[in-house]
């Protein structure tokens, strides 16, 4: 009897893997449908395509700065161009009160704005994820808690809070990243919450529950796949509230005063006294360059919420 048992069961065990490999193959070709089927929706957006294109150059401005401009040109010891001098040949952007090219001066400044405000939103958005589905998923002491956490942080200005804690922090580039990250999370963990309950009201889940699925099994293979559109759609705008944060914090003085940032040559800008001297390209480029950046973002969010969002891509 155990003789016939044994190729029955072989074959049972082999059925059961073709079954869950045939399954994942499945899963896999729905997720890149779905993913150039996003990529063709956002390319029809003009606002995304914009927001591509603005953010597409500042990137590979920013990659491109050391070939661009040599290190060696932004040190204020080896300029022998005059102070302050307007716009010139070779010098599209004018001098800045060192004599240093400010069209180099932004070219590296990008790196700078782009990777604070990526890191921070990276760090905005794994706590604000963490905390949402938590809050959300655990209706017990420890949702509460975070619940409130997230109500507290939401209720303290933002500009004053980040102002106070890269004061005690010191001012460095990694310090204004972590005060970024850390200040900017409450939004999304309270979107992230209400997404939470609406998809653990849904049958599937409940179903799911009955059959015994853990605390880690709902909210990792249920929860978190569901979230995760409206999570990437946040995640842009973000990044232009952290890189506008960095700018504040650079023009105020806490940021790092060894790196260029567009907030550190605006700072720069005001304490020459450009307004009063009329040196407008000290102060326009910078400007002009965080508006843009912001508004590539902001546009690329929208869009972006608009294709991951059924309901409005059905609209």
């Amino acid at each position: 009897m155990s003789a016939d048992a044994g190729p029955g069961t072989g074959a049972d065990a082999g059925t059961q893997r073709t079954g869950r490999q045939d399954a994942r193959a499945l899963a896999r070709a729905r997720r890149r449908t779905a993913l150039r089927r996003a990529v063709r929706d956002l390319l029809r957006k003009p606002g995304g395509v914009a927001g591509l294109v603005i953010l597409g150059f500042f990137v590979v401005l920013a990659l491109l700065a050391p070939l661009l401009f040599p290190a060696e040109t932004l040190e204020v010891t080896r300029t022998t161009q005059p102070k302050l001098a307007s716009p010139y040949a070779g010098y599209p952007f004018g001098t800045d009160r060192y004599g240093i090219s400010v069209l180099a001066l932004v070219a590296w400044g990008a790196r700078i704005s782009l990777l604070v405000g990526i890191s921070a939103t990276v760090i905005s958005m794994v706590l604000g994820t963490l905390v949402g589905i938590a809050s959300g998923h655990f209706r017990n002491l420890l949702g509460a808690v975070l619940e409130r956490l997230t109500d507290w942080f939401l209720v303290i200005p933002f500009l004053p809070l980040v102002i106070v804690l890269a004061t005690v922090l010191g001012s460095s580039i990694l310090n204004v990243v972590v005060v970024i990250g850390i200040t900017s999370w409450p939004a999304t963990a309270r979107l992230v919450r209400a997404q939470t309950l609406s998809i653990e009201a849904r049958p599937y889940v409940e179903r799911s529950r009955a059959l015994g699925a853990g605390e880690w099994h709902l909210m990792t293979r249920h929860v978190l796949p569901n979230v995760m559109p409206l999570v990437l759609a946040n995640t842009t705008l973000t990044v232009a509230v952290a890189i506008a944060s960095e700018t504040t914090l650079s023009f105020l003085g806490l940021g790092d005063p060894f790196a260029v940032s567009w907030g550190k040559i605006l700072d720069d800008a005001f304490g020459a006294g450009a307004i009063t001297a009329g040196a407008w390209w000290y102060l326009v480029p910078p400007g002009v360059c965080v508006v843009l950046v912001v508004l590539a973002f902001t546009l690329l969010g929208r869009a972006l919420e608009e294709v991951l969002d059924p309901r409005r891509r059905s609209a």
